[in-house]
């Protein structure tokens, strides 16, 4: 019984402390969930002009009721043909957690704008804003509380005591960024924005209080360097900060040509998320289809409790390109270093 109650409690703490208070959603693969991370990523696909992308996070699986985060973006370019030094990007988000014995859900949609203008020809600046709507309701048929414990169990017939007022919320939720882009020749790229995300602070409660969401600010820096024909390094870097809050993540992964003409290729790499996780990455691409997966390995002071098994990941990304391009067109004018 001892052993149920510290699971129950380290469950309520995961699943009501950690999303509210200490982070948002994330992902290991931060760079494969381009519209979460910053909204001005919205249009920039430098191999294509439209993509659809999925990316699934299981972590804690050790505990009774693990985290689930999902999510599904597309984004599209207009007006490339149109405007000679840039374009629009146009997309959408939707996003969806589930955690805990009381299944808090959280479901957003997202519209996303963004405008890119190429400054000479060996730059990129780019800003970006979204708007939505979140959702996030409890279960509290399924969640007990400390004035239900009767001595042997939780009678769940017992007054919980707590001033819940509602079992959802929702709010309306808006983001804004900025990416810069620097490409000076075939075999270098360097990407780095920051964005500001919860921007116009939204109240979120299950109680009759004024509960506000503290913004979230976010900075990464990617770059793709070509090594030779056969291997390419992208090496990156994350930060994200909300009330008081912060994570870290660095890294690398690198693509190897197996097909000698970039058809197909091969991903391997390794990120650590500072004072929490070693994330270990595989990845295989074909044409325009790429699946990766990462295996988080906590190694944290959590490890003891989890067996070190934090968590798994899954992205799923399709490029496309409109009717009158191939993809052979495209490697032509493509600003990060390809096979």
């Amino acid at each position: 019984m001892r052993k149920y109650v510290y699971q129950t409690i380290l469950v309520c703490c995961l699943s009501g402390a950690l999303p509210a208070a200490a982070q948002d959603l994330h992902f290991s693969q931060f760079f494969n969930s381009p519209l979460s991370t910053n909204p001005a990523n919205t249009g920039f696909i430098p191999d294509g002009n439209y993509r659809i992308g999925l990316n699934y996070r299981n972590q804690w699986a050790t505990i009774p009721v693990p985290y689930k985060t999902m999510s599904l973006f597309g984004d599209f370019q207009l007006l490339r043909d149109k405007l000679e030094y840039g374009w629009v990007g146009v997309g959408g988000l939707l996003l969806r957690d589930v955690a805990g014995s009381g299944n808090l859900t959280s479901t957003k949609a997202y519209g996303s704008v963004a405008y890119h203008q190429l400054l000479g020809q060996s730059s990129l600046l780019s800003a970006g804003f979204n708007v939505g709507y979140a959702n996030k309701r409890v279960d509290l048929n399924k969640l007990t509380f400390s004035s239900q414990w009767n001595g042997q169990f939780f009678d769940s017939q017992m007054a919980s005591g707590e001033p819940i007022t509602q079992p959802s919320t929702g709010y309306l939720d808006m983001q804004v960024g900025m990416n810069y882009a620097y490409f000076p020749n075939e075999l270098v790229y360097i990407n780095g924005g920051f964005s500001v995300h919860h921007v116009n602070t939204p109240k979120e409660s299950f109680y009759d209080g004024n509960n506000k969401i503290e913004r979230r600010y976010i900075g990464f820096l990617n770059a793709s360097l070509k090594m030779n024909d056969y291997i390419i390094l992208n090496p990156g870097a994350y930060y994200a900060r909300q009330a008081g809050s912060s994570e870290t993540m660095v890294g690398a992964n690198a693509a190897y040509n197996l097909s000698g003409d970039g058809v197909q290729q091969l991903f391997g790499g390794l990120y650590y998320r500072v004072n929490d996780a070693f994330a270990f990455m595989v990845g295989y691409q074909v044409n325009n289809i790429k699946l990766m997966f990462n295996y988080d390995v906590t190694s944290s002071s959590l490890a003891i409790s989890n067996k070190r098994q934090g968590a798994y990941e899954l992205s799923l990304i399709y490029l496309g390109l409109y009717p009158n391009r191939s993809f052979s067109h495209a490697k032509r004018y493509t600003l990060c270093p390809s096979f």
